[in-house]
């Protein structure tokens, strides 16, 4: 798994992104609290599976500094 360091480099891919909240959004913006939900994203330590496309990308870029991201490689 290729580790990203989530700074707004995600790009689209054909990829599967493991992503996972580090970080509340308590006291955050109400943007990036209503992302992280978006994302699937429900506490702390929760991880989710979503592909790569613009939409996720862009979620992710939103709030890189709540979520880590790696790239899940099949095969």
């Amino acid at each position: 798994m290729a580790n990203f360091s989530t700074r707004k480099n995600v790009a689209v891919s054909d990829a599967t992104l493991e992503i996972t909240q580090i970080k509340s959004a308590i006291g955050g913006k109400q943007n990036q609290r209503d992302t992280l939900r978006s994302l699937g994203l429900k506490r702390i330590g929760h991880t989710v599976n979503r592909k790569a496309d613009a939409v996720t990308v862009g979620m992710v870029n939103t709030v890189p500094h709540l979520v880590k991201v790696e790239e899940v490689n099949h095969g």
